[in-house]
């Protein structure tokens, strides 16, 4: 995505709402759900845009947990570490994720496919220990359990990613067709 890009589409999300500035949060979160964090350059826009400050809104985003200034992976694991959660095993949850995927609290893979973010509560206490991945809960859960879940969201990116090389290898050959007819 080029900058140009990026910038309208931050207006867009921004345009969104009406200029008041009680929908800074919900301009932040759809950036969030946009782009997987929130773009350095919306801050200004936003402040113009509902004549606040870009520090107020920089504060608000650092303060939620469920706001990112840095890109997040596709999919974003919230661990929750809660009483109930961390007394029936969360930190042994943590660690099989750490051991599976190398990384830690606010970490991305490499690939950029999950980020960790551990959380104070998901509010399922009735099937701790659990995560929520995207907006999927995942309750009673052992470190053995792990491994599955997150190979479903590699396989569902294979198929993704193997859907978007067909239909990129279509439109290819639809042009390639076209040009040796003309």
């Amino acid at each position: 995505m080029n900058l140009n890009e990026s910038d309208t589409e931050i207006n867009e999300v921004i345009k969104a709402y009406p200029p008041e500035r009680q929908n800074s949060l919900p301009i932040m979160q759809d950036l969030q759900k946009k782009f997987g964090y929130i773009p350095r350059n919306a801050f200004k826009k936003i402040g113009l845009y509902l004549s606040c400050s870009e520090a107020h809104l920089y504060s608000m985003a650092t303060f939620y947990k469920a706001l990112s200034l840095v890109p997040q992976g596709k999919h974003v694991i919230r661990l929750c570490d809660g009483t109930t959660c961390h007394i029936k095993g969360s930190v042994q949850l943590r660690d099989e994720i750490t051991r599976l995927l190398g990384i830690r609290d606010g970490e991305t893979t490499s690939d950029r496919l999950f980020s960790l973010q551990l959380v104070n509560c998901i509010g399922t206490c009735a099937i701790a220990p659990a995560i929520l991945i995207d907006e999927t809960y995942y309750g009673k859960l052992t470190p053995a359990d792990l491994p599955a879940i997150l190979n479903r969201y590699r396989k569902l990116e294979e198929e993704r990613e193997r859907e978007h090389e067909e239909e990129n290898g279509m439109e290819n050959g639809e042009k390639n067709e076209k040009e040796e007819k003309s």
